[in-house]
């Protein structure tokens, strides 16, 4: 008996290491038909639909060294770009809350405004005291106009948001334009005290290409802006650098200055870095929005830097002609 099984058994070894070898040749056979082919097909799936192609046309021919890899890394990076878009959307819903309460806040101030004066006109002030009725319709009057600025500003950035203002660029004297605004606004900076000083090397033109209306507009809220914040018996320098396929200008004037922390901010809508005395002055909280979205429409940069106590400098470039 120990014979036969002693003769037997490296039959019996044999035959068991044969029917391993049968046993993972058919596992393996059976993966991959069954589910390596799958795989296959899916990555094929999703590779395609990654590169825009309708479900009808994305199981075209694709084929790849390792689709178990290449899939895993699809789906890494499928799952990379969904949480991107998903802290973009909480990005944006921030923003547009803050943009509602600041919006409701511009309007709201100037609506009840008008509404107490005209409340206080109703009850019979115009009799009673006319020299306090005629101020009360002029402070009514200023917050009209400021309600008419908002509009006005609002419409003007979506309109600038949406592509739907066209450029009309012309090649114009840049700096005779600057020295026209700043007559313009002279008057006002005299209110100030602040002296208006545009520093040129010498008075010949320098043409640049752009809309000039759109750029108007730009310098014009820029120096009034210089105005409003700069400093009593200050003064705001107005230069133009030539570099070299484009103008640079810059508008510097000497007030109190941006705290870093806000100066990445200052081009947002609403964006205020001292909200109560910018109330006082006026405006709408967009002028800065507005001209950051004219000059990249120009394909052009606008930026600032600031020290607190000594000034602050915006500047933007223009094609030069």
């Amino acid at each position: 008996m120990n014979f036969y099984y002693e003769r037997d058994f490296p039959t019996f070894i044999f035959l068991l290491i044969l029917s391993f070898i049968l046993s993972f040749s058919l596992l393996n056979y059976v993966f991959q038909k069954f589910v390596y082919e799958r795989i296959k097909s899916v990555y094929k799936l999703i590779h395609n639909l990654k590169l825009g192609k309708e479900l009808k046309d994305a199981l075209g021919d694709h084929k790849s060294d390792d689709p178990i890899g290449d899939a895993e890394k699809e789906v890494r990076d499928w799952a990379k770009q969904k949480a991107s878009e998903i802290d973009q959307l909480k990005a944006q819903e921030k923003f547009r809350k803050e943009f509602l309460s600041n919006i409701s806040h511009e309007f709201k101030t100037p609506l009840f405004a008008i509404q107490g004066y005209v409340e206080t006109l109703q009850d019979g002030m115009l009799e009673e005291n006319p020299e306090m009725a005629i101020n009360f319709l002029n402070k009514a009057a200023r917050n009209l106009d400021r309600l008419s600025y908002l509009i006005h500003d609002l419409d003007e950035i979506a309109k600038l948001e949406s592509g739907a203002v066209l450029l009309e660029k012309e090649k114009f004297d840049i700096q005779a334009l600057i020295k026209e605004i700043i007559d313009d606004l002279e008057y006002k900076a005299s209110e100030q005290n602040i002296t208006l000083n545009f520093q040129t090397k010498n008075n010949n033109p320098v043409f640049v290409k752009a809309d000039r209306k759109k750029i108007q507009q730009v310098l014009i809220n820029l120096i009034d802006n210089s105005i409003k914040y700069g400093k009593r018996n200050g003064q705001t320098i107005i230069k133009t650098h030539p570099l070299i396929d484009q103008i640079l200008i810059e508008i510097t004037d000497n007030g109190l200055g941006i705290e870093e922390k806000n100066l990445p901010r200052v081009f947002e809508r609403f964006f205020r870095t001292d909200k109560s005395r910018s109330r006082d002055i006026g405006g709408s909280g967009l002028g800065l929005a507005i001209v950051k979205h004219i000059i990249e429409a120009h394909q052009q940069n606008v930026h600032v830097r600031s020290t607190e106590g000594i000034g602050t400098t915006f500047s933007f470039t223009l094609e030069k002609v």
